[in-house]
Formats: structure tokens, sequence, C-alpha cells
């Protein structure tokens, strides 16, 4: 590894940033402790820029899969206490050396990443699950570990609301997956509903659109209220971060419920209105 990787669009990893767009991670910044930052922009690079390479750009899957080959060869290295040259992965080695977190963990991200260049249905809902049991609950599992709270119940509430969050990004934005030849939606769940493919594809948010995202809310409400009494047990800011993020969620499925279930014509996102309610909901909590 004597030089610095290139992701399929031609950019090194050496070109890191703190970006902004990576929907899984579950960070409030205003209350992350300051001696974590560098640790978690670390890992956010490491995530974002790995799934740039599956989402991102022209390249052919090819090149995708190729380029996060490097990704996992560059994990195992780090496992083995193998030097890294390229600044993301030196800097992701001395965190992982610092905290002691499970490789294995940056392996599930990179599975799912994998996953996303040449997976474009989810026949069940159980595959969806497993989906999002490596693209975002490990996100979860290494926030934990990073505050020292990587105990069995915190890491089985933490995947709860892990997932729920990636279920809420995946029904907020069924029509920009659409254009990217996807669909999260559970196959099953649309035969049962009686929603085509072509319905989709047209931004039909007719009756049986309707009674369709009405029943994965749910879904993804009662997952995210499972895991909710982890924030309750967090202390400090971990617990109020994380209080946040699950009403965050919450509050997104009321927008999609409010717009009558048209995630087409606008994508359900938080404001200025919103935050009100988040914060009185999360002191409540």
């Amino acid at each position: 590894m004597n030089e610095p990787r290139a992701d399929a669009s031609g950019m090194a990893a050496t070109d890191f940033k703190p970006l902004t767009h990576y929907e899984n991670f579950p960070v409030a910044s205003l209350l992350l402790p300051a001696r974590l930052r560098p640790a978690v922009q670390v890992i956010y690079a490491f995530a974002r820029s790995a799934d740039d390479i599956a989402d991102e750009g022209d390249a052919q899957p090819e090149q995708r899969l190729a380029a996060l080959q490097e990704y996992e060869t560059a994990v195992n290295e780090i496992a083995q206490g193998l030097p890294q040259q390229d600044p993301l992965f030196a800097a992701l080695a001395g965190v992982i050396r610092q905290y002691r977190l499970p490789p294995p963990l940056f392996l599930a991200l990179i599975s799912a990443f994998k996953q996303d260049v040449v997976t474009t249905r989810y026949p069940t809902f159980a595959g969806l699950l497993d989906y999002c049991d490596r693209s975002a609950n490990p996100v979860g599992h290494l926030m934990l570990h990073l505050y020292g709270k990587a105990e069995a119940q915190n890491l089985r509430d933490s995947d709860a609301i892990c997932s729920a969050l990636q279920l809420i990004n995946f029904w907020q934005d069924v029509g920009i997956d659409w254009q990217k030849a996807r669909i999260y939606l559970p196959l099953e769940d649309l035969r049962r509903f009686g929603v085509t493919e072509t319905a989709i594809a047209d931004g039909r948010a007719d009756a049986a659109w309707r009674r369709l995202m009405a029943f994965e809310i749910g879904r993804a409400r009662e997952l995210m209220l499972s895991g909710a009494p982890l924030a309750s047990r967090l202390p400090g800011r971990l617990g109020w971060e994380l209080r946040l993020v699950v009403q965050g969620g919450l509050r997104i499925l009321d927008r999609i419920a409010a717009n009558d279930y048209d995630v087409f014509r606008r994508r359900p996102m938080l404001g200025m209105r919103d935050w009100p309610a988040i914060l009185w909901r999360g002191l409540r909590m």
C-alpha cells in the first residue's frame, strides 16, 4: 500500500473531507464531546467515501467493486497491524487502535456498499433488514464502542434505532432511489398492496400507495420505539444526542403521513419549525 488508493471517480482516499451527507451516521455534532470528534470525523470520512464509490459518478459496477475491494483490503491489513501509507487508512488505523474498535464493523459496512452496486431489489422485508444490519447498524455499534457503552442490551437497542433510521431514509427517498434504478420497498409488500413498479415510476400516490406507505411507516415506527429506551439509559451528551436522533426520525415519519404519503412531489425533510417539537419530545423521553 505505497500509493494513495483512488476510488471509482478517480479521487484518491487522501482527498477525504468531513462530508455532510452520509444519512446513516447518527451524529448531532454540537452534542458530541470534543475528545471524540476527530475519531468520528475519520470514521465518517471512511464510510462516506466508500458509500460514494457505490453510489456516485458514472463508473461501471466492476470499477466500483474493485475500488471497494481496496477498502476491504485496507481494513484487513489494519486488523493485521500492517502500516498504511494512505492518510485516510492511516488515520482509521489509529482510531481503531486507540478505541479498540472491531474491524469487522467496517467490513460489514463495505459489504453493504458492495451490495448496493449489484442489488437493486429486495424480495422480502427480512432481506432488507439484513442489508440494514450491515449498512446502518455498524455505525451505532461504533458509536457505542467510542463511548465505552457497548454492552449487549445497548447494542440490540442500537440496532433497532439504526435499522429504523435506514428504513425511514428509504421511505422518504423512494423517488430518488427510483432515479438510480433501485427499489428498497420489499417486493412482497408491493404485491400485497397492489403497487407496481410502473406506479412508482409515475409517482402515483394513489390509495394503494397510501396503504403501502402507512404499513411501512408503522413498521419503522415500531422498530424505532423498540430501541428508544437506549436513549434514556445512556448518560449525558450521548443520551441527549440519541433522543434527538430518535425523535428526528419519528418526526420524518409524521411528515410523510402529513403529506398524505406522497414522497414523490415533496421529499419529507426536517425544518426549523420541527425542532421545538423534537426537543420537547426528547425532553419528555
